[in-house]
């Protein structure tokens, strides 16, 4: 391969095929390189896609895309050992059009939105490794696959290969990402007929709901669980980061078969089959690990570029987002003929004035509390089931003296002063 495109984009994720697809309709000859045997193939997330970032590039999207349920529900789950304290919101305004998130499965999400960067005339390969970027005078002027003759040239190189990018390390772009950068997720599509997935969650046809799980699920390490409704399966998930499975010496699929196992979660999964068993690496660092994005003829856009919300659990929609701004500061810097990182450098500044930078300064210091002060998972996860406990059991004693009680047992397990110490310590990592 020796052809020079306008814009090559490696990584046919949402982030990678966003830009490819506006590239191409855009009218840029574009190739998009995959390293699996399809989209989807190698990707992995919990299964929600939000609406909003992917109607920005296809308009009722919803009417065609493989999707799987719109969600009506999103509920959390504070787990102890053998009890939960749930919250949550059910809304049927979500039931209809427009919606506001779905559940999805990768493999087919994906290989539908990568036909669509097809149909708008972007060039798709797959499985094709891409080794290295070529550099010559300080500028990225193409990429080397592992195929014969596997040079490729364009003016711009998107890099949307995951949270590992090596190709943007290898760029000095970022160092090793530290252990408490990234979170080990291992999930599990679990068959099950519909009918069972609408009763045990009480649902119709075409509504879904999602469950987000914190505290016990992750043996009260810093992490969460997931618990999603398919048309006729689940998906279910956990994740903590890696210096916390280092330090608790936590094997992953033992992790997930304690979730499983769980008598709060268990009956949900009873009768289930497994389909398919899945674990993937996720940006967590937030704000502060956000790397260098834009170079001499190069960005760097989605998980490359560290744009996950951890707090929020959103990946997808940012991955779209940032692929769509680096897209427009292609089709720009292509109409001016300037490929440098001066004129590539109006992507950086939309994402850093996008929602995508805002929410990830919102929360910069938050997953960095939460792992330096494990008593928000270990200590007052459980110290709030308890409360529910008391506070709910029918035993004579007034209310009142209930709600002594229970604040009494709560300073005096960590103290008044640690207590509100803690809280302002909580409020300032996520106010």
């Amino acid at each position: 391969m020796s052809e020079k495109f306008d814009v090559i984009v490696v990584g046919a994720g949402p982030a990678g095929t966003a830009c490819a697809f506006t590239c191409a309709k855009n009218g840029l000859k574009v190739l998009l390189i995959e390293r699996g045997e399809y989209p989807g193939a190698k990707n992995v997330m919990g299964g929600v896609l939000y609406r909003q970032q992917l109607e920005e590039l296809i308009p009722e999207f919803w009417k065609e895309a493989p999707l799987e349920r719109p969600v009506v529900e999103q509920r959390f789950w504070m787990m102890d050992k053998e009890s939960v304290v749930t919250f949550g919101y059910k809304g049927l305004e979500w039931a209809v059009e427009p919606y506001n998130n779905f559940t999805v499965l990768r493999a087919k999400f994906d290989q539908w939105f990568a036909s669509k960067a097809v149909e708008a005339g972007a060039l798709l390969i797959n499985e094709t490794v891409v080794t290295e970027c070529i550099v010559e005078n300080g500028k990225v002027v193409g990429v080397r696959t592992d195929r014969p003759d596997g040079e490729v040239y364009a003016d711009v190189v998107v890099l949307a290969d995951g949270v590992n990018s090596l190709l943007s390390k290898q760029l000095g772009f970022h160092k090793e990402f530290r252990p408490d950068e990234v979170a080990l997720t291992v999930m599990e599509v679990i068959n099950l007929p519909k009918d069972k997935i609408n009763d045990r969650f009480n649902l119709e046809d075409n509504q879904g709901c999602t469950i987000e799980i914190f505290g016990d699920s992750t043996k009260g390490n810093l992490g969460t669980a997931f618990l999603y409704t398919n048309k006729e399966s689940l998906n279910i998930g956990v994740g903590t980061t890696l210096s916390s499975m280092i330090k608790a010496k936590i094997k992953p699929y033992e992790l997930l078969d304690y979730l499983k196992n769980h008598p709060m979660v268990k009956p949900f999964l009873e009768g289930g089959e497994s389909a398919e068993y899945l674990a993937h690496l996720i940006p967590e660092g937030g704000y502060h690990s956000v790397p260098k994005v834009v170079g001499n003829g190069v960005v760097v856009v989605g998980d490359a570029a560290q744009l996950v919300n951890a707090i929020h659990r959103e990946g997808s929609n940012l991955a779209m987002h940032s692929g769509l701004l680096a897209a427009e500061a292609i089709v720009e810097a292509n109409k001016r003929g300037d490929f440098s990182e001066a004129s590539l450098n109006h992507y950086r500044e939309a994402l850093y004035n996008s929602f995508i930078i805002k929410d990830l300064e919102k929360y910069k210091d938050a997953t960095h509390t939460f792992e330096k002060y494990p008593q928000y998972f270990k200590d007052y996860i459980p110290m709030l089931n308890r409360a529910a406990s008391q506070f709910f059991t029918v035993d004579g004693t007034p209310k009142r003296e209930k709600q002594k009680q229970i604040m009494k047992s709560m300073t005096a397990e960590k103290g008044t002063f640690r207590v509100l110490q803690d809280i302002y310590r909580a409020w300032k990592a996520v106010k």
